[in-house]
């Protein structure tokens, strides 16, 4: 189909080497995939004027989350009917190739690249219908400097005049400019955090990045609650 000064800490691989889990694909019927579909409706009730055409999640740090819950999200828009891609715009470190099984280790880095590159050959239909996926590519030396590129923007254009909807999974905000950069070329910008893992002074710097480059916050994702909480997702919009 076609289209157009502390010790550093290692970093959890899991996903990167196993993808996401979408819960909202293999249990439709769960209360969690009904929570991502209340912060789904919550998003779209959250643009008065006009509907989203593109939006970025990001983190304050690594592995709070932010992959797995732009996986799931994008998954209920597709399921709502809305025509949806999902973007790994995390180009350090991605996790759609692994997450919906793709071989080819082609996507957005070669797109930035490569003159003359079909798009067609890295946006890749999945088994849930309106949903479909652009895999990051191989991991560039220079991944900010392809983010911020007039190329990117040119490509992003043409995307939301092809899809309904366009999701990018960025880096955590604090730690690279990626995240600063797309947040100027998207509608919106919902920043997941993790209970008892993100600190407060964190993510206040991660929302005052945003707003530095004039970015739109749509709200904040509380992610891991434990379930005899108000729910193991919680969507905050952003006051």
């Amino acid at each position: 189909m076609k289209f157009f000064g502390k010790k550093k800490q290692e970093l959890d691989t899991n996903s990167m080497e196993n993808g996401v889990y979408l819960i909202t694909i293999d249990k439709p019927t769960s209360v969690n995939t009904e929570r991502f579909n209340t912060i789904r409706t919550n998003i779209m009730f959250s643009s008065v004027d006009h509907a989203y055409k593109s939006l970025m999640l990001t983190s304050t740090v690594a592995s709070e989350g932010k992959s797995t819950v732009a996986a799931n999200i994008a998954a209920t828009y597709a399921k709502q009917g809305l025509k949806t891609l999902l973007i790994d715009a995390d180009l350090r470190r991605p996790t759609v190739r692994a997450t919906f099984g793709i071989q080819d280790g082609k996507g957005l880095t070669n797109l930035l690249t490569e003159n003359d590159f079909d798009i067609n050959e890295i946006i890749y239909e999945t088994t849930v219908k309106n949903l479909y996926v652009m895999p990051s590519g191989p991991i560039p030396p220079n991944p900010s400097e392809l983010i911020g590129s007039m190329k990117m923007k040119a490509v992003q254009k043409a995307l939301n005049k092809t899809f309904d909807l366009v999701i990018f999974d960025a880096p955590p905000v604090t730690t690279v400019t990626d995240a600063q950069l797309l947040a100027t070329q998207v509608d919106g910008t919902i920043l997941v955090v993790r209970q008892d893992k993100t600190e407060k002074a964190v993510c206040r710097e991660a929302v005052k990045l945003i707003e530095h480059v004039g970015g739109h916050i749509i709200g904040v994702i509380l992610n891991d609650v434990p379930n005899f909480a108000s729910g193991y997702y919680g969507y905050y919009s952003k006051k």
